[in-house]
């Protein structure tokens, strides 16, 4: 101090204070802060020596400790510098996870912290869980559905979701004759599946058997088939409900294809009455329908595993003689090689042919007598003897039980047939034959005799019998769902330019 009192400007001013702030900061030991408080708060993160800068840390409330190495023990840099237990990665690593680590037991995240060090982990080199962060890609249809659905603790992926159910037929091929794609996003990639068709005349039950056979029962109402039926309206002026192909596939993964009536005077009487123009190869309406029934028989043929064929009596020789010709139009299985000059196209050992089954729909009682029954069969042999389709040794009327006297050789010559009765209302029937028999109390209780089982019965039989026919190859290669929808769409191409229907058109004009 001065003589006055006061403090010296040159040791205690202002300028001092510049002059300490100028200066290099004294470093002192390790472990020993020389700054003060304040200097904690100013503290930021320097460069390495290396370029590199330190990775930002949680907030830390205790004095920071640096510790250094001597420059020649410092290593390069690692990726796997961890701060806080954590890894610090430069980019993500994806990983493949193998088959055999799928069984080994999961490991909670919480049991899974790293110990702090150059050198990997011990459940690192074990394998049962990584430290990298593991990324999985899945369909967005999956994604939808993780939340409600078991998800695997390991691998972290939702579990196969149910396919979605459809709830009525859609269109396969619309009524101008034209593929639509809306059935693909209902099929699957398996191979699993059973392709039903079904061709007839109008007015003979094929939707009705088809809705039967896929999810509806006899009981419930016919308004709700997923195949719709013909109305009272539509039966009163004798027209058509169905037109073109409509598509439906159950749970269980059978393919259900519907069909417009094959030869229709109705389909004929529209095109004559509302003058719609026909295609230029077709110069008359008769020959148009008989062209559209031909294509979709010879499609049917190529696509289906089982063709049902459903009359309502017995028998039209005309639907005999279509069968054949559709047969004889049908288009050559596609050979396993893309050679077209390929002799595998034209031998009849590789041609597919589809099982037929002849389904007598509305039986009489007197068709169920065990003589009229072989006889039945005796003529479908004799007109299909000629024919590639396996119309018999497939199905089998005397393995339902429906029959429990007749030996297994009663019928020599058992073809694909079935034969349904007609469909009634057994309530209603009982009460009429109560009110009738009003005298015999125990008779009037018991159902009247009826020469065969009931409809409901009959149908449960039939389809057992149609689910559990043999599902051949398609193709020289193997189909899934989606890969059948694709050779469909080609077959059908291929049906509508056959050379061999225009020439057989052009004979008919």
């Amino acid at each position: 101090m001065s003589e006055s009192g006061h403090s010296q400007p040159g040791m205690y001013g202002p300028g001092r204070r510049r002059r300490r702030r100028r200066g290099d900061r004294d470093i002192g030991p390790p472990g020993q802060n020389l700054s003060g408080p304040s200097r904690d708060r100013e503290y930021q993160p320097r460069e390495r020596r290396d370029g590199s800068e330190e990775p930002p840390g949680p907030l830390i409330q205790k004095t920071p400790i640096i510790l250094a190495k001597p420059p020649g023990e410092r290593a390069k840099p690692s990726q796997n510098t961890t701060i806080s237990g954590a890894p610090v990665l430069d980019k993500p690593i994806m990983l493949m996870k193998a088959r055999d680590d799928a069984v080994k037991p999961a490991t909670p995240p919480e049991a899974t912290h790293p110990p702090s060090g150059p050198g990997p982990s011990k459940v690192e080199r074990e394998g049962q869980r990584p430290t990298q962060p593991v990324y999985q890609i899945q369909n967005r249809a999956m994604s939808a559905s993780v939340t409600g659905s078991a998800v695997d603790p390991l691998v972290g992926q939702s579990k196969l979701i149910p396919p979605e159910k459809m709830k009525h037929s859609i269109k396969l091929v619309d009524e101008q004759m034209n593929w639509c794609d809306s059935a693909m996003e209902y099929l699957r990639d398996q191979t699993d599946m059973l392709v039903v068709g079904v061709i007839g005349l109008q007015g003979t039950g094929k939707s009705t058997v088809m809705s039967l056979l896929s999810a509806n029962t006899p009981e419930e109402d016919q308004r709700g088939y997923v195949f719709r039926a013909q109305t009272p309206e539509i039966k009163e002026r004798s027209g058509n409900q169905s037109s073109g192909i409509d598509f439906f596939i159950t749970q269980e993964r059978i393919i259900f294809l519907d069909t417009q009536p094959m030869l229709s005077p109705s389909i004929l009487d529209h095109l004559i009455n509302n003058d719609r123009k026909l295609p230029p190869e077709y110069n008359l309406p008769y020959t148009y329908v008989e062209m559209q029934s031909l294509q979709i028989a010879a499609f049917l043929f190529t696509v289906c595993h089982v063709v049902i064929v459903v009359q309502d009596w017995f028998t039209d020789l005309n639907l005999y003689r279509f069968l054949q010709t559709a047969e004889m139009l049908k288009p050559s299985t596609p050979s396993a090689s893309h050679d077209s000059t390929g002799s595998s196209g034209n031998d009849d050992g590789a041609e597919y042919y589809p099982h037929i089954v002849f389904l007598q729909n509305k039986s009489r009682r007197e068709d169920f007598c065990p003589r009229n029954l072989k006889d039945m069969h005796m003529v479908v042999d004799k007109l299909m003897a000629h024919s590639h389709l396996k119309y018999k040794g497939s199905l089998s009327m005397l393995d339902c039980n429906i029959f429990p006297g007749l030996g297994q050789n009663y019928m020599t010559t058992e073809v694909n047939m079935f034969l349904l009765p007609m469909q009634e209302n057994d309530t209603e029937e009982i009460l009429t034959k109560t009110g009738s028999t009003m005298t015999y109390p125990l008779f009037s209780l018991l159902p009247g005799y009826k020469g065969h089982p009931s409809f409901s019965t009959m149908v449960s039989k039939l389809r057992s019998q149609i689910l559990a026919m043999p599902r051949c190859q398609l193709s020289h290669t193997i189909l899934t769902e989606k890969n059948w929808f694709h050779y469909a769409a080609r077959i059908w191409d291929g049906v509508k330019k056959s050379s061999a229907l225009s020439e057989y058109s052009r004979l008919l004009g």
